[in-house]
């Protein structure tokens, strides 16, 4: 293993406990992702592994074999990359790229051949000697990333790499990031509060809730067996149906649906792709709201419960609000899981 963590946990001096005792290992060359909403100790946890905070007492953080629970950052080789980007405004794009491996005192021609190395590699050959601030967010990003594995680390850490850049840009850098770190060949832990970049570009996902690991894996086991309602709530946005569970069966307002296997005293949760409009269909509703997101209509609809459940639709129309309709649910769609508090 790369990096091993063992009881890895963070309470400040208030009291409050930013992250329970955590075991973790990451393989060589394995990207995962710390996915979560914001105070769930996503964070924390890299900044632990970064050695910008100390963990309670107990901990151990192993890198190749090398415990450096108690060393400095600066002894740790990490390469961090921030939101922020961070860059040197007064320095070139090469001048930024290099200027850690000057700060590690490298002969120059090794420093020029690293520097040309990762600017190859991150396509940034027609901005080398430009200014940063000449760059725009995109090429900035690709800075960081260069500038960090320069030195190459043992492990990337990246910070809500992408959190600055406009939609359109981030679903853009975001591919071209998973592309890149799989070309260094990198080990690399990202944190991110985005379900879609988690899972485009980790090999595993932890997804964390309230100061600790909620459940890992792929992004595929995670999707497809969610271990409880959290998880499936966060990865892939399932919706809790609220009825009576009766026989094998959920008695909702407006219908009845036959359950896979038994479900008392959990909760039954459905995804938007798979509740479908059908004429036939057992359980009625209302159109409450339909929009139009190109490849398909995603459809809010009352009658099934408390609060509106949404549908996504890709006919070539879709029935108006105030719309009566009736739904379809097959058995095996519905996630059967224990209750669990949303963080």
């Amino acid at each position: 293993m790369t990096l091993e963590l063992t009881n890895i946990a963070k309470t400040f001096p208030d009291g409050t406990r930013a992250l329970l005792p955590t075991d973790l290992e990451i393989a060589k060359g394995e990207i995962v992702s710390l996915l979560g909403p914001s105070g769930c100790g996503k964070s924390t946890l890299l900044r632990i592994i970064a050695g910008l905070e100390v963990s309670d007492l107990g901990a151990r953080i192993v890198f190749d074999g090398e415990d450096v629970t108690r060393q400095p950052v600066e002894t740790r080789k990490m390469g961090m990359v921030f939101q922020s980007y961070a860059l040197f405004p007064n320095m070139s794009v090469r001048g930024n790229i290099g200027y850690g491996l000057k700060m590690q005192k490298l002969p120059k021609p090794e420093i020029a051949a690293r520097v040309d190395e990762v600017i190859l590699l991150c396509r940034l050959e027609p901005f080398a000697e430009r200014a940063v601030t000449a760059l725009s967010g995109g090429q900035r990003q690709r800075v960081a990333l260069a500038r960090a594995m320069a030195p190459r680390p043992r492990v990337l850490l990246l910070d809500e790499p992408l959190s600055s850049l406009d939609a359109a840009l981030r679903g853009q850098l975001r591919d071209e990031l998973a592309m890149l770190l799989r070309q260094f060949g990198i080990t690399a832990i990202f944190v991110t509060h985005d379900q879609d970049e988690a899972m485009a570009i980790a090999d595993r996902v932890a997804v964390m809730s309230q100061g600790e690991v909620a459940q890992i894996g792929s992004p595929e086991a995670l999707y497809r067996n969610p271990t409880n309602g959290f998880v499936a709530r966060f990865v892939g946005d399932a919706m809790p149906l609220e009825g009576q569970i009766k026989a094998g069966q959920l008695h909702l307002p407006s219908g009845v649906l036959s359950l896979p296997k038994p479900a008392d005293g959990q909760e039954v949760l459905v995804r938007a792709e798979d509740i479908h409009l059908d004429p036939e269909g057992p359980i009625a509703a209302r159109v409450e709201s339909v929009t139009f997101l190109g490849t398909h209509y995603r459809i809010g609809l009352a009658g099934l419960g408390p609060g509106l459940l949404f549908a996504l639709h890709s006919g070539l129309s879709a029935p108006k609000p105030g719309t009566d309709v009736r739904l379809t649910i097959v058995p095996e769609a519905l996630l059967i899981l224990p209750k669990e508090v949303a963080a």
